[in-house]
């Protein structure tokens, strides 16, 4: 019952955030309802769906390239994290 109300609560959430960004055109105001989405109901579809939204307003706000830079430097550093963990010894 209670995921039923967290469903229809998301649901809810996700209409006023897509009514935002498509109708009153507030892709600032729609991009933290997205967030806010993710955050409060991260197992439900609404979410994917606010994800793929968020994925839409961040390339169409943000130049190709700075995108690209951001993704490079993110790889880095989980590769630079992995590096170290990997050096560690084992405990014994």
């Amino acid at each position: 019952m209670r995921e039923t109300i967290l469903s229809a609560e998301a649901g809810q959430q996700y209409a006023t955030a897509y009514d935002t960004h498509y109708t009153t055109k507030d892709i600032h105001k729609a991009f933290a309802l997205y967030e806010d989405i993710i955050a409060a109901h991260p197992d439900t579809k609404e979410a994917g769906y606010s994800i793929s939204q968020v994925q839409t307003i961040v390339n169409a706000v943000v130049p190709k390239k700075e995108i690209m830079d951001s993704l490079m430097n993110l790889a880095r550093i989980h590769f630079a994290q992995k590096a170290l963990l990997d050096a560690e010894p084992a405990s014994a």
